[in-house]
């Protein structure tokens, strides 16, 4: 998940550090929206999700 959103701010150039923590924020509130983009960062893991 990390590399995918360095990835997406890479190409950005964020004049202060308060510019680059908002559009982390943006992004990440974006990946939330996103079930199968998170759910394909857990299949990637080999991890099974199963309630305790």
């Amino acid at each position: 998940m990390w590399a995918h959103l360095k990835n997406s701010l890479g190409n950005l150039a964020p004049c202060s550090l308060d510019e680059r923590a908002a559009l982390a924020r943006t992004r990440l509130k974006h990946m939330q929206y996103q079930p199968g983009l998170l759910d394909g960062f857990i299949a990637e893991t080999g991890l099974i999700l199963a309630p305790p």
